[in-house]
């Protein structure tokens, strides 16, 4: 698949532009093995990198138009802006992320002051919430800052990619997405900690069983979801929270001192209260996930992932009905070890541990209850670790 769509963007950015590319790119998607909603608390996270992506063609011009091609957006055609034309549009489509990336770099001392052609595919399913924009972000970075002869560290590549969300477009994410979609590696997740932004690789070895990724295909877009009514409430739980305890985030807490500091306002704030809970016990899943996936403890680490779900489901409230259907049917059969949402929620991607002979079937009555309960298909795959976002020849 990887090749036919590497051999589709260079013929579609010939047939566009009328000229062969000079460069190709590939940018992962990302799954969160564990670790939601905790980037933004100070917490840990689990992520890796995953096969379904972004490809991206460029070639530099000696002028300063840009004219960019995507072939997930055929209807646009071609669209030509200028290297200075970097406002957001009401009706930009993906290409508000380009003008993002350039804004930043700019602000950053990364101006890009030449044009280019570009063109893009992607193969993630339609509202994944696979980190699609994270892919692309990081993908416009790396290609960018090679077309003018930058070197610019990982990290603040990873900074920049989060800036286009945070101070471009509004939303205010963690740094999870970014930092998966860039320093990926094959088979490995990324245990992080997102206080420090220290990070271990880990294998992310499952022996006999396979991730699979269930898309419940229901429309949404992150910025019209509750995810800044989430944050805001966690950091009201916080700032109540450090009136009984000497902490700088809610991932500081252990679930005993969170109960020990939470006594006195579960009553008057019970609705903020339920938001910590959730970060903070799924902080220390977190860990102990990866323990267990050290120790090649799948039957722990698929309980923790279902444990996740719960907590995502009762005390986050950001599944729905959608992801519920995926998780708790993928439960009930056989072979599977656990179940989880991964991602923002409201909608995306569960995933699921799975025997690998029963992947199968598991796809089929998974499939078969969500569209006679919600009234559509869910789409599945199976998830391949791969290595962050990097030139193809």
């Amino acid at each position: 698949m990887a090749y036919e769509l590497q051999q589709e963007l260079a013929q579609s950015f010939n047939k566009r532009f009328g000229y062969d590319p000079a460069k190709l790119y590939f940018s992962p998607g990302r799954v969160n093995l564990i670790g939601e909603y905790t980037d933004f608390n100070g917490g840990h996270v689990f992520p890796a990198a995953i096969s379904v992506g972004t490809y991206g063609a460029i070639a530099p011009r000696d002028d300063n138009q840009i004219r960019t091609y995507s072939a997930n957006y055929p209807e646009a055609g071609i669209q030509t802006i200028t290297v200075t034309d970097l406002a957001l549009r009401p009706y930009d489509t993906w290409i508000k992320y380009l003008r993002g990336v350039m804004t930043v770099m700019a602000e950053a001392g990364y101006p890009v002051s030449k044009g280019f052609d570009l063109a893009i595919v992607g193969d993630m399913p339609t509202a994944s919430g696979l980190s699609s924009s994270a892919s692309l972000e990081i993908l416009l970075l790396n290609m960018l800052q090679d077309m003018m002869g930058y070197q610019i560290d990982k990290l603040t590549i990873v900074k920049l990619g989060q800036a286009v969300e945070n101070d471009y477009l509004g939303l205010k994410t963690g740094i999870m997405d970014q930092f998966a979609v860039a320093f990926g590696e094959d088979e490995q997740g990324i245990f992080l900690d997102t206080n420090t932004m220290a990070y271990e690789m880990v294998p992310a070895e499952f022996g006999e069983y396979r991730l699979l990724v269930m898309t419940t295909n229901k429309k949404r877009e992150l910025t019209d979801s509750k995810y800044n009514e989430r944050r805001a409430e966690s950091e009201e739980a916080l700032a109540l929270l450090q009136e009984n305890a000497d902490v700088e985030t809610l991932g500081d807490l252990t679930v005993p001192q969170f109960e020990a500091a939470a006594a006195d306002f579960e009553k008057d704030h019970a609705l903020v209260m339920k938001r910590a809970r959730h970060a903070v016990s799924e902080n220390q899943r977190t860990i102990a996930a990866k323990a267990a996936l050290q120790a090649h403890d799948l039957v722990q680490f698929g309980e923790l992932l279902t444990a996740s779900h719960a907590s995502l489901r009762d005390d986050f409230e950001v599944s729905g009905i959608e992801l519920d259907t995926l998780v708790e049917t993928a439960l009930r059969q056989p072979g599977v070890l656990g179940a989880r949402m991964t991602g923002a929620g409201f909608g995306g991607s569960a995933i699921a541990l799975v025997e690998k002979d029963q992947v199968p079937a598991v796809t089929t009555a998974v499939g078969d209850v969500y569209t006679a309960e919600i009234g559509y298909q869910p789409a599945f795959f199976v998830a391949e670790i791969v290595a962050g976002t990097h030139e193809i020849a």
